[in-house]
């Protein structure tokens, strides 16, 4: 703007009166870390952004093959002639299964809802086990990224000890504080909610648990196991009507075989009764996966406010342990202070998430998954607005435009449900000023204090109803 006119003319000089605007950041792009089948030096310990399952195939690969798979069959015949099929059974024997399940997690992101993420490839399948070292370098990697929000670890159930499984837990954990603009999906080592609670590796501060989320049990997926035909091994019986037992002509065969024998028609059922017989193992998950598909779908239909509980689980069979109301009760409410989160099969509903407290569970302040998620957006959206102010004069004009910008961005989110009260005074309060939040000294030195209060609406967790009995006026 010219401070002194010296040619005569008039002059336009365009005035701002319009406070500048916070823009809402992402809440839901997850970072998962662990094994892939291509992890080359161009993506190993170098997070790169998908958005679908398709990109993840092309840039990591697919699940391991199964290797150790024996398939039984047991005939039975009678004792002729002519010789005539009375019964087949089969059954599988999977003794050894892969450590690395990265791949199937990432199907169960996206059929529950889930977006855009990270994946940070720690390594390939060649080593055959999973080193928490090298989930810990991942995880390191990652907090040079600024757009994760949440942290989920697939393969981490194949560490050595529960301890350093925890360890890893705590330090995604301290790295979630740390930065206040992430959150941890955790597992239950082992499918063992207790160790949860009696592990030395995880720490009890409200200020560190309270970034994070326990969900229990596992999951029995609708996936099956990745495997060849050639890895697949038979063993093959012929039992008569007298019960006498012989080797059938197809032990020790490899399936492949099969498929490419002389007797095409009898082989080609008999093969694809095996496929069959293979398609119905069903590969267990750490629950983790699906419920960051699950916090995606829930910030998108409704808003990171909202629990991401009573929701249905997809691609699920039943979970792995049948959790009862009862069972329930210490699993939300411990006396160790560290909540679980219960996923339960419900007659008529299916398969619901039936909890949405942070381990952190015993807080009155940060009890709730959504109420914590909520703050780290709201603080990262205006901590991001406000640093177009760093070096503008500290003076009231300033102030009004900050108090401006930030009170219209939290009537936003009171208008979506997000801030509870019937006026915006009765959600929030956004204060910033000289004798409000600043002395003349903090201005000396260059400090602008912004206080801001927000309402979080709470989940309804428990709905008490309550019926008595009427007596007849009429």
């Amino acid at each position: 703007m010219a401070t002194t006119y010296k040619t005569p003319g008039v002059y336009v000089e365009e005035i701002s009166k319009f406070p500048p605007s916070v823009a809402q950041v992402e809440t839901a792009i997850p970072a998962f870390i662990g094994y892939t089948q291509i992890s080359d030096t161009t993506v190993q310990n170098k997070p790169k952004r998908i958005v679908s399952l398709l990109e993840y195939e092309t840039y990591f690969g697919k699940a391991q093959n199964e290797a150790a798979i024996t398939v039984t069959i047991k005939d039975t015949i009678n004792s002729g002639p002519p010789i005539k099929l009375l019964a087949q059974k089969f059954s599988v024997a999977m003794p050894t299964l892969s450590p690395f399940v990265m791949y199937y997690a990432m199907r169960m992101y996206f059929d529950n809802g889930g977006g855009p993420c990270y994946i940070c490839s720690v390594g390939d399948y060649t080593g055959g086990s999973v080193s928490q070292l090298a989930l810990v370098a991942g995880l390191n990697e990652l907090e040079k990224f600024d757009e994760p929000t949440l942290y989920v670890f697939p393969d981490a159930m194949a560490v050595s000890t529960t301890d350093s499984y925890y360890s890893l837990i705590n330090k995604a954990l301290m790295q979630s504080q740390k930065l206040k603009d992430r959150f941890v999906i955790i597992d239950a080592f082992a499918n063992n909610s207790d160790n949860i609670r009696n592990t030395a590796s995880l720490g009890n501060g409200v200020d560190l648990l309270k970034y994070g989320a326990a969900y229990h049990p596992f999951l029995k997926t609708v996936y099956s196991y990745a495997y060849n035909d050639a890895d697949i091994t038979l063993a093959h019986s012929i039992t008569d009507e007298t019960n006498t037992t012989s080797t059938g002509v197809y032990d020790t065969k490899k399936l492949d075989e099969l498929a490419d024998s002389a007797d095409s028609d009898f082989n080609l059922i008999l093969y694809n009764k095996i496929k069959t017989e293979l398609e119905k193992q069903y590969v267990t998950l750490p629950p983790s996966s699906a419920m960051a598909g699950i916090y995606a779908r829930v910030d998108s239909n409704r808003g990171v406010w909202k629990a991401p509980a009573n929701e249905s689980v997809s691609a699920a069979v039943e979970p792995t342990i049948k959790i009862t109301h009862e069972a329930q009760q210490d699993l939300n409410i411990h006396t160790s202070g560290k909540s679980i989160n219960a996923i339960r099969s419900f007659t008529g509903k299916g398969i619901l998430v039936w909890g949405a407290r942070t381990l952190a569970g015993n807080d009155n302040e940060w009890k709730y998954v959504p109420v914590r998620r909520f703050f780290n957006m709201v603080e990262e959206s205006v901590e991001k607005a406000t640093a177009q102010f760093v070096f503008e004069p500290n003076d009231a004009n300033t102030w009004v435009k900050v108090r401006a910008m930030i009170e219209n961005f939290l009537i936003l989110q009171w208008r979506a449900g997000a801030l509870a009260g019937a006026k915006p005074e009765q959600a929030f309060y956004v204060r910033v000023g000289l004798g409000e939040t600043m002395t003349a000294d903090d201005i000396l030195n260059g400090i602008m204090n912004i206080e801001i209060g927000m309402a979080a609406v709470r989940p309804a967790e428990f709905i008490v109803l309550k019926f008595s009995h009427k007596m007849q006026e009429a």
